[in-house]
């Protein structure tokens, strides 16, 4: 099996809604971030990735770690993901932009018929339901 390594960063609104990306020929929703470089430390890639995919401009120090998870990949057959997942206080207004096709707010607790990532469904998400802006 294959195994990708990524960063991704966990945006909350007021409402405690988490902020989801679907990649251009995909269905699943998943955070934002990406592939780590060789070389290139998670926290550096997830402030690379967010610039590239959503125009958001952070620096590490708006980022904490909040949570490292192995599970399987939402768009790649045979692979798992290592991920590496930070968290921010800060409130952005995203634009789609490089492979990402949509961006959307979900509510962790009912997402609705929406298609979402493994490691939304299976971790984050029953983790972060019901608790606004955490």
């Amino acid at each position: 099996m294959d195994v990708l390594t990524v960063a991704a960063v966990c945006f909350r609104d007021e409402a405690g809604r988490v902020l989801t990306v679907r990649k251009r020929g995909t269905d699943a929703f998943m955070l934002p971030g990406g592939k780590l470089e060789p070389g290139e430390a998670a926290i550096d890639c997830a402030v690379r990735e967010i610039d590239e995919e959503l125009g958001v401009a952070l620096t590490t120090e708006d980022l904490t770690h909040l949570v490292s998870w192995r599970g399987p990949a939402a768009n790649e057959a045979n692979t798992d993901i290592e991920s590496t997942v930070f968290a921010t206080e800060l409130r952005v207004e995203p634009r789609a932009a490089a492979e990402i096709a949509e961006a959307r707010w979900l509510d962790p607790a009912d997402h609705g018929d929406v298609t979402i990532a493994p490691m939304l469904e299976q971790y984050l998400f029953p983790r972060l339901a019901g608790t606004p802006g955490a």
